[in-house]
């Protein structure tokens, strides 16, 4: 194309008269109008007829009750109940095993009722009594159900055993002396790779003899 090509000499000049706004500023202000929607996001959001708060995506401060003592920490929504536990506070007693809510070994209570941690989000917790199978042990003394566990043999590898014993003593809170069927359904949610139902079985028996 020539320099004195008469349909197009002076464009950018008469563009910028009509409109007051030069390519490249527009395209400036096109950038800014692309990338304020992913910075400045609303604190509250219509959801179901009612406003819910929008967190993150950056860390925001928590507050958790865990086994009767307050914890604090910053951080992301995303992070899960139980990565909080093991990463931020150091409670490594639920493990990760399937992390994705089959096997039980992450098993903790929340206000006395048992949830997969791997599957929880920690925001989620905030406000609720969390307990984990640190707290069952007062002192040097086991917990019935941990003692009973060691009586008869109930675990082997150990990577189900927390949860277990949580998901044990939860049910044995409900059912002091629980049926077959009550084991059944209070244990569903609990794998044991190692095969050790027997002692298991043995081992709520005993503790429902004795109470917890």
């Amino acid at each position: 194309m020539r320099d004195d090509d008469p349909i197009h000499d002076d464009v950018p000049e008469k563009t910028e008269e009509r409109s007051g706004v030069s390519r490249r500023g527009f395209l400036k202000i096109a950038g800014v109008s692309v990338a304020v929607p992913l910075v400045a996001r609303p604190e509250m959001v219509w959801a179901a007829g009612e406003q819910v708060p929008v967190h993150g995506p950056g860390k925001v401060p928590m507050e958790f009750t865990i086994n009767g003592k307050k914890y604090k920490a910053n951080l992301e929504p995303r992070v899960t109940l139980l990565d909080a536990l093991r990463d931020q506070f150091d409670l490594t007693g639920a493990k990760r095993v399937c992390d994705r809510a089959e096997c039980g070994a992450c098993t903790v209570l929340m206000d006395n009722k048992t949830v997969y941690a791997c599957s929880l989000l920690a925001i989620e917790a905030q406000g609720k009594q969390i307990t984990t199978v640190e707290s069952l042990m007062q002192g040097e003394k086991l917990h019935p159900v941990q003692q009973a566990f060691v009586e008869n043999d109930a675990s082997q590898c150990g990577f189900c055993t927390p949860g277990f014993v949580i998901a044990c003593k939860a049910m044995i809170d409900k059912h002091p002396n629980p049926s077959p069927e009550d084991i059944r359904h209070g244990l569903a949610g609990n794998l044991c790779r190692c095969g050790t139902y027997d002692g298991i079985k043995k081992a709520i028996a005993q503790v429902g003899q004795k109470g917890a």
